[in-house]
């Protein structure tokens, strides 16, 4: 796969568009980033995930999934190296991310609930 074929799969997913954060393409749903292409140039696409879900996807594969270094890594930030993945996996690693954020953004528009005082 190609940061062409990253950026079409991204794209074809309801509601999705580009943006650019610091320089680098991201796609967004709902105006929130759920991935990005500026780790383009050693050749991955980066997921924006949970912990957990990055562990799932490293222990499946990991010769395709790697965290990013540092603190994005440790958050579930997750590179995927695309000369390796095939248009099935790379898909279903974009679709998990944007479904993840579509997730977040429901929650955030939810309104909280009144603290009960004691």
């Amino acid at each position: 796969m190609t940061s062409d074929d990253f950026r079409r799969i991204a794209l074809s997913l309801e509601g999705a568009e580009q943006g650019s954060h610091m320089g680098a393409t991201d796609f967004r749903v709902g105006g929130r980033i759920f991935a990005t292409l500026a780790s383009i140039h050693q050749g991955y696409g980066n997921l924006m995930l949970t912990p957990e879900m990055q562990a799932g996807f490293l222990e499946e594969r990991p010769d395709l999934f790697l965290p990013i270094a540092g603190g994005w890594g440790r958050m579930g930030i997750t590179h995927i190296r695309l000369a390796e993945a095939t248009e099935d996996v790379l898909s279903g690693a974009l679709r998990a991310a944007w479904k993840l954020r579509l997730e977040a953004n429901a929650r955030a528009k939810r309104p909280k609930s009144p603290r009960k005082k004691q």
